[in-house]
């Protein structure tokens, strides 16, 4: 038994831990949960046998006939969960590959983690580097939402405690109310602001707690984020690609708990609100040789970037259209990716612009800040499995390295207020506007299939795909308003 897995083992002990939680993610990124009783990991057999669970009830892993996996947890991911306060039910959480079954050892080609994103760490390794990662997480915070009473009106968006979720150009005098001692901010003018007027900072302090106190996250800074009704934002401190997308789940993870305990709703969910900002997740990434970062260049005037890094840039401009589906994977996500809004639209690259897609930032300078030289890659959003949009973003840098692909010239224009005939002189191209346009571009990607393998690749078309005609179907509320006297 190794020391990791005796220090997890002690961890139970010592919390008078009942029930173990045995989580791993399905090809969408969502948690699939196991409640085991502590005694089987007490015991050791779960930390070297594995779990056996039902495969072909999990979204794109396994056929009926074939079934049987086995689930294999990482006892450096195991986190005490302190919102069960019973002393007869207290709870801890696990993260974990899925396995074939019958003696299978090594991670299924099923398994996100597993599979895609060890696989990445092993391809940047045999290059000689080591990515690191750090995604910036945006969420929204609601009291209440009722879908069955959602409509085309602005009024019946989900509701907040700030100005029951404002989303309207203008301010209706006597709608909503206001309530004693609250304010009521208006749209597109939240970000940083201080309570009252903010009304999330108590539920961001304990989530950012919780993080660090249990989960092993170290929180750099939280605040609230531009749109009205409680978009929140909580930064942790960056790390490995398989460290940084197990905290990215254990981030949706504990700030949908300490919502729920206090009444309230987090959803990752790309656009909730009409006509105010949508949740990104812009993912910094770097490439590190031991001790030393790569991207950086103290001689490069422009940005102090490395040739090697303005290759990997290369990379993913290259690869943008397909990362697109991978990293924004649900209708929702292309309601974000719209001009107006903060969100990136054009492939292009730059120092210090945020309406580039890919971003140098540029707050420091120096050879003291080596370390901060990194690349943000603004086309995620939070609703994107992190194993797979992390080691997608990671290949296509790499891809980029191999075969020395030129990023073209930085734009430090505002891009959003150059002209159609100005784009097209400069050669900037845009990102997919649909779900199903993305996912024409990623099946044309031989490096996204790579990627991912093809078990998984064929899976998240399939799934996404039919996400996509079951929208193309749907009758909205907004289409009964617009055609009805037709």
């Amino acid at each position: 038994m190794d020391e990791t897995t005796r220090k997890a083992i002690e961890t139970l002990k010592t919390n008078n831990i009942r029930w173990v939680h045995s989580a791993f993610v399905d090809v969408r990124g969502i948690l699939q949960d196991m409640v085991l009783p502590a005694r089987e990991y007490l015991s050791g057999a779960a930390f070297t046998e594995g779990i056996g669970f039902d495969g072909s009830s999990v979204r794109g892993f396994k056929s009926i006939e074939e079934s049987d996996m086995i689930f294999m947890p990482d006892p450096k991911t195991l986190a005490v969960m302190p919102w069960v306060t019973d002393e007869k039910q207290k709870s801890a959480i696990i993260l974990g590959d899925a396995l074939e079954a019958f003696g299978g050892k090594e991670p299924s080609v099923a398994c996100p983690r597993g599979y895609v994103a060890k696989r990445a760490v092993k391809a940047a390794k045999d290059m000689g580097y080591t990515g690191i990662f750090a995604p910036e997480l945006e969420h929204f915070v609601f009291t209440s939402i009722d879908p069955t009473k959602m409509t085309w009106d602005l009024w019946a968006a989900p509701k907040s405690g700030e100005g029951d979720a404002w989303g309207a150009p203008r301010v209706v005098p006597d709608s909503p109310e206001i309530k004693p001692g609250g304010f009521v901010i208006r749209p597109k003018e939240a970000y940083y602001r201080t309570p009252p007027e903010d009304t999330t900072v108590e539920y961001r302090n304990e989530v950012s707690q919780v993080l660090e106190d249990n989960f092993g996250l170290t929180i750099e800074k939280h605040h609230h984020e531009v749109a009205t009704a409680g978009q929140v934002e909580i930064d942790y401190k960056y790390g490995e690609l398989l460290d940084t997308a197990d905290r990215a789940l254990y981030y949706k993870f504990v700030a949908k708990n300490i919502a729920k305990k206090h009444g309230l709703i987090a959803t990752f969910m790309p656009k909730p609100i009409y006509l105010d900002n949508a949740s990104g997740m812009h993912v910094h990434s770097s490439l590190w040789k031991g001790k030393e970062n790569v991207m950086y260049d103290g001689k490069d005037e422009y940005a102090e970037l490395s040739q090697i890094g303005r290759y990997y840039v290369g990379g993913i401009l290259a690869h943008a259209k397909a990362l697109t589906a991978v990293c924004c994977p649900t209708v929702s996500s292309y309601k974000r990716l719209v001009p107006g809004f903060e969100a990136p639209i054009y492939v292009m690259w730059s120092r210090r612009n945020r309406s580039s897609l890919a971003r140098i930032p540029l707050y420091y300078k120096g050879a003291g800040f080596a370390a901060q030289k990194r690349v943000e890659y603004r086309g995620v959003d939070p609703s994107c499995n992190p194993y797979l949009a992390f080691s997608c973003i990671m290949k296509a840098g790499l891809d980029g390295i191999k075969k020395k692909l030129d990023p073209g010239d930085p734009i430090d224009q505002d891009v959003y207020k150059l002209s159609k005939a100005k784009r097209k002189e400069l050669g900037i191209k845009e990102l997919p506007t649909t779900l199903k346009d993305a996912l024409d571009e990623m099946e044309t990607d031989s490096v996204i299939k790579e990627t991912l393998g093809s078990h998984i690749f064929e899976a998240f078309i399939e799934l996404k795909t039919n996400d996509w005609n079951q929208y193309c179907l749907y009758v909205s509320p907004w289409e009964i308003m617009k055609y009805l006297d037709y």
